[in-house]
């Protein structure tokens, strides 16, 4: 296909230069027969080149059918060599290939088997080993655990010994303990005579009156110093005060009077008596706590003698707190008789806080001589701060005289030093008067 082709573009070629020809002598010759002449040749010419083109054409498709066979027969002789060389290829290579896998193969096996034969064998002595570690462990846990075991034995054996121990001492103690129970069982029968006779006590009026005597004078005692307190306080008036309390002015003189209204109290909550002969118990109880207030009020507050107000002290808490709870008319009462009524715990408060007041006083009378202290002491430290002035100049002073001295010592020891080497110098210096300078 390519030769006719170019064959084909060659004789286009020609056919165009000789049109260019042809064109060329037209245009030189201008005559008609001269045309007419060029005409006939030119057609002649025609038909010889058509006559030229159709035998080259022939000639062309004879010759690409022969090469067109040729490269046919030759393409088809190389086709099967190359086929018969791809088939002896193969051939080669499957013979090649089954000759490696069976190598491969035997040499696989071959490693196989030694790695399955090292490994069985050090499966075989791992196995062996911990076998042998397993048993030594064995061993030695049950060794440890029959020393445990005997050790934990004997722990059982000592705990249960001082466990038999303890349980008898704890017998023994609770044996000893039911005596004493025992003992106490007979002194409570003894405290609960003792109680019906202290009711019996308390049952009489005079009885009660020096029973809240007494406990007032040892809560006074335990709070205030003797000297501030009075037990039986007789007034100018003539009467006579339980306690007096000696307090500063503008306080003054305070009156501590004992009462104990219980005859009615014990009345009011009889569950032998009806209500109505309870409440006119209550109602006479009241009267009684306001009658107890009037004497303390007209007794023992003296204008210009006491202070203008008193205190009524009922030993018995209960009535203390029957009276503060559920009589509150019975305290204002009380108050507007400038009279506070207390208990054993509030008793102690007012105590203490006199207590306090009386130290105050003290503390007061004391300042002046705590000022005049603070004076002296103020002189005392003045003399001691110019004192310790002076000897801290001196310290100064004796600190840069040893300066002075060391430096000397060190200026005389560098001129012994050039004297042994002989740096003597023409004019010597005179070491100790530089210094003063």
């Amino acid at each position: 296909m390519n030769i006719s082709t170019l064959q084909f573009v060659i004789t286009l070629c020609l056919l165009a230069v000789v049109i260019w020809l042809l064109l060329r002598i037209i245009k030189q010759q201008s005559n008609a027969g001269l045309m007419q002449q060029l005409e006939e040749k030119h057609r002649a010419m025609l038909l010889d080149l058509n006559d030229g083109l159709n035998k080259l054409g022939d000639r062309l498709n004879s010759v690409s059918q022969e090469n067109s066979e040729r490269l046919k027969s030759a393409v088809s002789h190389e086709l099967q060599a190359t086929r018969e060389a791809m088939q002896a290829l193969q051939l080669a290579q499957n013979t090649s290939l089954a000759a490696t896998r069976e190598t491969v193969l035997e040499t696989l096996h071959k490693t196989l088997s030694e790695q399955g034969k090292s490994q069985q064998v050090m499966m075989h002595d791992t196995m062996l080993k911990a076998t042998t570690t397993l048993t030594q462990t064995i061993d030695t846990l049950s060794k440890i655990v029959d020393t445990r075991l005997e050790e934990i034995g004997g722990k059982v054996s000592e705990r249960l010994e001082e466990g038999f121990r303890k349980t008898n001492e704890t017998f023994v103690s609770v044996m000893e303990r039911l005596a004493t129970i025992d003992e106490a069982q007979k002194k409570i029968d003894g405290l609960s005579t003792n109680m019906v006779s202290l009711q019996e006590l308390l049952g009489d009026k005079r009885s009660r009156g020096a029973y809240g005597e007494v406990q007032l004078e040892g809560l006074v005692r335990n709070v205030l110093p003797t000297s501030s307190f009075k037990m039986q306080h007789s007034f100018e008036n003539g009467t006579r005060v339980d306690c007096a309390l000696f307090l500063p002015d503008p306080t003054g003189t305070v009156a501590v009077d004992s009462k104990f209204p219980l005859e009615n109290y014990h009345r009011m909550f009889d569950p032998n008596l009806s209500e109505a002969v309870q409440l006119l118990a209550e109602k006479q109880f009241k009267a009684d706590v306001k009658k107890h207030v009037d004497d303390i009020a007209a007794k023992y507050i003296i204008p210009n003698v006491t202070s203008d107000g008193a205190v009524m002290f009922i030993p018995a808490e209960a009535v203390f707190a029957e009276i503060h709870a559920y009589h509150p008319e019975v305290i204002d009462y009380a108050m507007n008789k400038r009279v506070w009524v207390v208990s054993p715990t509030t008793l102690m408060a007012v105590l203490n806080t006199a207590r306090a007041v009386l130290k105050d006083v003290e503390m007061r009378k004391q300042v002046h001589i705590i000022k005049d202290e603070l004076g002296k002491l103020s002189k005392d430290f003045e003399r001691f701060d110019s004192r310790m002035k002076k000897l801290a100049d001196n310290i100064r002073q004796a600190h840069e005289n040893a300066q002075d001295v060391h430096i000397s010592s060190q200026k005389i020891t560098r001129r012994f030093a050039q004297i042994e080497r002989v740096e003597l110098s023409d004019q010597p210096i005179d070491l100790l008067d530089e210094v003063d300078e």
